[in-house]
């Protein structure tokens, strides 16, 4: 039998839900988080007392409640102190953010930079620079509590390792480990996909807060998935899981990178839909957005090639749905503007393709992260560490600044 917690485990439990409610909510009051966490007031002070020793949180007293009596203090997160910085590497840029505890974006930076392959260290030291500028512009007294990186490939996440990153030709390269070495901060950069982190982000900030079973779809070159069930993301034997990009939609479709025919991201990404629109336009989201703005003005070529791509993206979506039974299916990066713009097709063909018990109660939306979900992914990676073990984690960062 599994021996019973001993109070510090209890203490320290505790203090990480109370922060994690705080970071996920905002300003919470005393008594919500009493009742929340299912413990009396008392204790309550006293965690909340521990944590806004160290920095974490502050206590004020609410706005006007229009309630009689003493009002219960509100527990806010101190998101101008504590910190993380973000990453994120895309196809077509590369961006930065300072983000506080809590969610709050305090600082951002993106560059764009052309498609094709990126020598890695290149990618480094310009992702270096980035983060020593945000962290430039904090105040003196904010600590900074983590580093996480969304990367557009497949990542080992226990150490980092980009073990293939189709298009901008990484195979298999140390790229955590690299990063972290280059920034020298004493803490560990942590590296995730990210479709994997848009998908935790759309589900603790966004489209989907408060689901436990979710699938985000993220495209840009190709489409990646994000699939959280029971309340926990799905990574496979690996962490691979999720390159559903890779599934056949069209077995004389055209080619895929992968050397298959047919997969969705070729069908319904966005090569599928500028190649359907008979445009030679250079890939990326203008072209996408050009596509979309010309069946608005009623272009019949654009209007047939989003209906085509939006056909096939149903197909795609129809499978997942039959697959997982999510109770709702996000698109971001560019298949957010092709859904919107095709959001007829594709529930068309999912209302025909997935079982009525599966589809029945699935809902279809866009992100509402927009372009950041995946920077606010790569966010609350970075916040595990700090969420986790809130005072101890943050004694040994100050230590080790001093």
């Amino acid at each position: 039998m599994r021996a019973a917690p001993s109070p510090d485990e209890i203490r320290k439990s505790n203090l990480a839900v109370l922060l994690r409610h705080v970071h996920r909510d905002g300003p919470v009051s005393r008594a919500t988080l009493a009742e929340r966490m299912g413990l009396n007031r008392s204790t309550i002070l006293a965690l909340t007392a521990d944590l806004a020793a160290v920095g974490l949180v502050r206590e004020e007293l609410p706005g006007q409640t229009g309630k009689a009596g003493r009002p219960s203090l509100v527990v806010r997160p101190e998101s101008e102190r504590v910190y993380v910085v973000a990453l994120d590497v895309g196809a077509d840029r590369l961006a930065a953010a300072r983000v506080g505890l809590g969610g709050s974006v305090l600082d951002q930076v993106e560059t764009a930079r052309p498609r094709g392959a990126f020598d890695p260290d290149d990618v480094i030291a310009a992702l270096a620079s980035m983060a020593r500028e945000m962290i430039g512009r904090a105040a003196p007294e904010a600590v900074c509590v983590g580093v996480g990186v969304a990367f557009c490939g497949m990542v080992r996440e226990e150490d980092g390792v980009v073990r293939y990153g189709p298009n901008i030709g990484w195979v298999d390269v140390p790229f955590g480990a690299s990063l972290t070495r280059e920034l020298d901060l004493g803490l560990r950069v942590a590296v995730g996909n990210n479709a994997n982190l848009g998908a935790l982000a759309e589900r603790e900030r966004g489209a989907g807060a408060g689901l436990s079973d979710l699938i985000y779809l993220h495209g840009d070159v190709g489409i990646g998935a994000g699939i959280i069930m029971g309340g926990r993301l799905l990574g496979g034997e690996g962490g691979y899981a999720g390159e559903v990009g890779h599934m056949i939609v069209n077995r004389n479709g055209r080619p895929c990178a992968c050397g298959s025919h047919g997969c969705l991201e070729v069908e319904a990404g966005e090569l599928g839909l500028i190649a359907a629109a008979g445009r030679d336009d250079p890939a990326g989201r203008a072209a996408v957005e050009a596509i979309v703005e010309a069946a608005a003005r009623g272009d019949s070529t654009a209007r047939d090639a989003l209906h085509q791509v939006g056909d096939w993206l149903g197909y795609g979506v129809a499978n997942l749905v039959n697959v997982f039974n999510p109770s709702m299916v996000v698109f971001g990066g560019v298949l957010r503007e092709i859904y919107l713009a095709s959001a007829a097709q594709v529930r068309s063909r999912v209302a025909v393709d997935a079982l009525l018990a599966v589809r029945e109660r699935v809902r279809l939306r866009t992100s509402a992260l927009g372009g950041d979900a995946t920077l606010l992914g790569a966010a609350e990676l970075a916040f595990t560490d700090v969420l986790t073990d809130p005072v101890q984690t943050l004694a040994r960062i100050s230590a080790a600044r001093a």
